[in-house]
């Protein structure tokens, strides 16, 4: 290893990013970077760094660095340099098999709490007798479940729920089954193309999707750490068919949503008022499209009932 390579203490590694990597990255990114890798490798706080920037790295941990240096300079997301990201106040693995969850998506998972309450029991003697013994779970489907994000934030927070995830990707389902076992949750995982499915055995209170829905033509809008990283299968439709996923996922709601059940949507900002004409010609009564805290439409709510 070159001279220009070695790193003796915390304080030369935040030298050496700052130095090697401002023409790829902000100042306040580098930052960020330096801290999380930090944090992650050697579980130092932002006030340990304060109080002792000349703690001395092993060779080991020096080594550690330099391979995580390495990878942002080819401008891979530092959530798959360390392999995790935190979603919902939750602690997720992620790597190049999954999409990074984003913080619009926690906001599509706070609208599903919203309106859905947390003990979903029968709570009067009549309602129990008619459901004829058996306390009714309440059910939930995430299609296009990717890191399970979606699935696990709903089944720690509904913990009477029973949460049914799909996605067509098995490598994904892979890393939505040990984020299950890192949160302490139980989900039921299928592996699915949504497309060639048209049954399932139950029926849901809620179906919650974030599909595809990045048009070929938006590419050139995209930073190369999304483009050249993250799974084109988990982002990507064609121009001519953007509502593919939306169309299906429709059609599957009008046969396995239960009579007072809601369909919930991730959405690209650029299509909302056409995924709102989709629902309403297949029939859905109410519908109500939300802006994200960017103020961009980002998703929908629909049901049948009104």
């Amino acid at each position: 290893m070159d001279d220009k390579d070695f790193i003796v203490t915390v304080k030369d590694l935040k030298n050496k990013f700052h130095a090697e990597i401002q023409s790829f990255y902000s100042i306040k990114e580098i930052e960020s970077f330096n801290y999380l890798l930090l944090e992650h490798r050697l579980d130092l706080k932002r006030v340990d760094i304060a109080l002792d920037p000349n703690k001395i790295l092993s060779k080991e941990e020096e080594l550690y660095f330099l391979n995580a240096l390495a990878q942002l300079k080819k401008e891979i997301p530092i959530q798959y340099v360390i392999g995790e990201t935190e979603f919902f106040g939750n602690p997720f693995y992620v790597n190049k098999d999954v999409l990074i969850p984003r913080p619009e998506t926690e906001e599509l998972v706070q609208w599903v709490l919203e309106t859905n309450p947390k003990d979903q029991r029968p709570k009067t003697k009549d309602q129990r007798a008619n459901s004829k013994g058996q306390i009714p779970n309440f059910k939930i489907l995430d299609i296009g479940t990717g890191s399970g994000c979606i699935a696990i934030s709903l089944a720690k927070n509904l913990p009477d729920a029973k949460v049914w995830a799909l996605d067509v990707s098995q490598k994904a389902l892979e890393v939505a089954k040990k984020n299950t076992e890192l949160n302490g949750v139980k989900i039921k995982f299928l592996h699915v193309d949504i497309l060639k499915t048209h049954e399932f055995p139950v029926k849901f209170d809620v179906i919650v999707s974030n599909p595809p829905y990045v048009r070929e033509l938006e590419k050139e809008g995209i930073k190369n750490n999304v483009l050249l990283n993250e799974p084109h299968l988990a982002l990507f439709v064609n121009d001519e068919s953007p509502l593919l996923f939306y169309d299906k996922i429709a059609d599957i709601a009008k046969n396995y949503l239960t009579d007072n059940g809601r369909l919930y949507f991730e959405i690209n900002q650029y299509l909302g008022d056409e995924i709102v004409s989709l629902l309403t010609n297949k029939g859905f009564q109410k519908i109500e499209l939300r802006k994200d805290i960017f103020g961009n439409d980002r998703m929908i709510f629909s049901s049948f009932a009104l």
